[in-house]
């Protein structure tokens, strides 16, 4: 199954904040998640999980947040399994990265995207096939 692209956990986070300080980027994420083909990861969606309920300055209620989890359920998802863990082990230290950055680098990967949206690595930064964008600079 192929993708066009990617999201990491903050393009998820900055579609679901209501802060006004979040308003740029949350127009931003909104547009991508309207517009791409993209796929996810358990472990993006675990992290979006315990950000929007936990460190949101006005948490969402997990009813909410899991609410929001349905609605990207049907969307192609890289599974965390053991090949996908010893892949991000092996991106992370090729590139010399954190492992959760690693292990998202490889969902893109095992997905097909070549295109990774996210701002927590490097602008144009390519890892293998996948290319980094970050769209919110």
């Amino acid at each position: 199954m192929n993708v066009e692209c990617f999201f990491d956990t903050n393009v998820l986070v900055y579609a679901a904040s209501t802060s006004a300080e979040d308003a740029l980027k949350r127009n931003t994420a909104l547009d991508l998640i309207r517009t791409k083909d993209f796929g996810l990861s358990a472990q993006v969606l675990q992290e979006f999980y315990v950000t929007v309920t936990r460190k949101f300055r006005v948490p969402l209620e997990p009813p909410a947040a899991l609410a929001l989890l349905e609605s990207y359920r049907a969307l192609p998802l890289a599974l965390i399994d053991y090949p996908l863990i010893a892949s991000g082990i092996e991106v992370s230290l090729r590139y010399r990265i954190s492992y959760w950055d690693g292990t998202v680098v490889a969902a893109a990967e095992s997905l097909g995207a070549t295109v990774l949206y996210t701002e927590d690595l490097s602008h144009g930064q390519r890892y293998g096939s996948v290319r980094v964008v970050n769209p919110f600079r």
